[in-house]
């Protein structure tokens, strides 16, 4: 899936060309919000990367909850499983989290998932152990018990022009990490975050909440 150059923030001024970066492309690595980027929509997120190359960036965030809906009645919603069917879902349904993905494109759905599921001509191969696919037909998959083993369901995505994550990158607006499926996947939504920051060795609690301050 390619990146669509839509900006995550509203008023962002065009960047120029990339400037270099020693660490590369961070595809299939995980982003981790600084207090010092001052957008809200991003306040304390961890986004895996799905694609980053000079035409932009692509990433889902993984630990923001999209409010109180349900996977389950989102698929009565979708037509995909009727009304009382939900008690027939696989576990792993049930209990599937649904998130906040990014401010693009929120009426959408993307699911990041195990590469032990996989559709031709849908699906993103990302890295070894993480795919993303953007068809309804992963949920039906899901629901009936044939999809992946891990997979978490996210409404819209976070997007960045060509050059513009470099430099929120080098303003210290993001740091980055090695992902992992438990950050990814795991259940503990709320404590991603501070998972994150302790993984490259930050103590949360250290972190500045004053714009302007490491």
């Amino acid at each position: 899936m390619a990146p669509t150059g839509k900006r995550t923030g509203e008023g962002t001024r065009s960047t120029g060309p990339a400037p270099p970066s020693s660490a590369g492309y961070l595809d299939g690595r995980l982003l981790i919000a600084m207090p010092v980027m001052g957008d809200a929509r991003f306040e304390r997120s961890v986004i895996y990367l799905c694609a980053h190359s000079a035409e932009g960036a692509m990433g889902i965030i993984v630990n923001h909850p999209a409010g109180s809906i349900d996977f389950p009645e989102l698929l009565q919603q979708l037509g995909i499983i009727r009304k009382g069917e939900h008690i027939k879902l696989p576990e792993n349904a049930e209990s599937m989290k649904v998130l906040r993905g990014g401010p693009v494109d929120t009426g959408r759905g993307f699911v990041l998932h195990s590469s032990d599921f996989y559709i031709e001509n849908a699906t993103l191969r990302i890295d070894d152990g993480v795919c993303l696919t953007a068809t309804v037909d992963i949920l039906r998959a899901i629901a009936n018990g044939s999809g992946p083993k891990h997979a978490i369901l996210a409404l819209g995505y976070a997007g960045w022009a060509p050059g513009q994550l470099e430099t929120e990158i080098q303003s210290n607006g993001w740091l980055h990490c090695d992902a992992d499926a438990d950050l990814i996947f795991g259940d503990d939504v709320d404590e991603k975050y501070g998972r994150a920051l302790r993984k490259i060795g930050i103590d949360p609690g250290m972190l500045s909440n004053e714009a302007g301050h490491a």
